[in-house]
């Protein structure tokens, strides 16, 4: 796990792409975060889905098959199931995993884990690069409130968290295992709980992140009491060993969600897909209300038709432009917020494109 970045990014190992972007070519994105559906089991305190709400289209098998394809043939290297809805909830999920793996793609799933198949883990774990269980409490009663569910959810994830384990140590799977907590300060009573459960389920890491809030702060996060963490935040941190990495986001914990950007350069390298088929810059422009930064839709026309489209770049040119200011118009701490500040300093002359030594972080391909 020494290898595994999970607080920055891999823009320096995609120095080629980076380098097209710069000379104004049109790039594939590396990265694509989608969801399968909108709908999701659980009712997370934190949840930013609930500030996603657009018109949902049916994703047929035809259409996610159609996108895993388009995307491959592009040159997209990596697809990861995690975006406004729970996958799972999506009778396509596994077929899909396969599926992109066949067409050459790095797969990976996030999850609540509590509708995952046992039957099917044997057959998706070869082919994913990571699973990342979205497990935000160590104790069943505060599991239940924090992740809206019901509290006997809390054992069936931990057992199918579990197999996973046991399944990747018979048939000694690449594929890394990860839970990870989203932390608003008033839920640090589970920091610790949730670093003892990550061990005792013996996963491969547990992150601690931020939460993410919109523009007017709908969720009502405070970010300046993260700082009053710092202590338990290292404590859980010392939890780490060999068989278990436990790391917390400081960039962004520690950031009071500022930007130090202005434009938004991202999206060409890390773009989102909303659980409705939308294509969009980012997950934070899903909502009807930003429509002027919709794309597209893969239920309506197929992936490679919108990323060839004037209306792609279009909309990734306004964002890139004085036309946009990230550090207002949108929500803190975005999916491509460390990618954007590499970019925005590669832009401006204050980094370099450079060629990296040594060996390659695991997960080069989700950057």
């Amino acid at each position: 796990m020494s290898e595994i970045i999970l607080d920055g990014h891999k823009l320096n190992w995609h120095k080629e792409r980076v380098e097209a972007w710069l000379r104004g070519e049109r790039i594939a994105p590396i990265t694509m975060d989608c969801a399968l559906t909108r709908r999701c089991t659980y009712r997370c305190v934190y949840c930013y889905g609930q500030l996603q709400a657009n018109d949902e289209k049916k994703m047929t098998k035809d259409v996610i098959f159609s996108f895993l394809d388009d995307a491959a043939e592009i040159g997209v290297k990596a697809i990861s199931f995690v975006s406004d809805g729970e996958s799972t909830c999506s009778p396509y999920l596994y077929d899909a995993i396969l599926r992109g793996k066949k067409n050459g793609l790095d797969m990976a799933l996030g999850t609540n884990g509590y509708l995952l198949k046992e039957e099917r883990l044997e057959e998706i774990l070869p082919a994913l690069t990571y699973l990342r269980f979205n497990v935000s409490a160590g104790e069943a009663d505060r599991y239940a409130y924090i992740m809206g569910c019901n509290k006997d959810c809390f054992e069936t994830v931990c057992n199918s968290i579990k197999k996973c384990v046991e399944i990747k140590k018979k048939k000694k799977l690449d594929v890394t295992l990860g839970l990870q907590m989203v932390l608003m300060p008033d839920l640090k009573d589970q920091i610790i709980p949730t670093v003892k459960l990550g061990k005792e389920l013996r996963v491969d890491y547990v992150v601690i992140k931020h939460c993410s809030d919109d523009e007017s702060g709908a969720l009502g996060v405070d970010y300046s009491k993260y700082d009053e963490l710092t202590d338990l935040l290292k404590e859980a941190e010392s939890y780490s060993d060999r068989q278990c990495l436990i790391k917390v986001k400081w960039s962004k914990i520690l950031s009071k969600a500022r930007r130090r950007y202005f434009q938004c350069y991202g999206p060409p390298f890390i773009m989102q897909l909303s659980g409705s088929g939308l294509v969009a810059p980012c997950g934070m422009l899903f909502n009807t209300k930003y429509k002027k930064y919709h794309i597209g839709n893969i239920v309506d026309k197929p992936f490679k038709e919108i990323w060839k489209s004037k209306r792609y770049w279009d909309v990734l040119d306004l964002i890139a432009s004085d036309k946009f200011d990230a550090t207002t118009m949108c929500g803190t701490l975005c999916l491509q917020d460390r990618v954007n500040e590499f970019l925005w300093d590669l832009r401006h002359g204050e980094a370099i494109s450079k060629d990296v030594k040594g060996t390659r972080p695991l997960h080069v391909n989700f950057i």
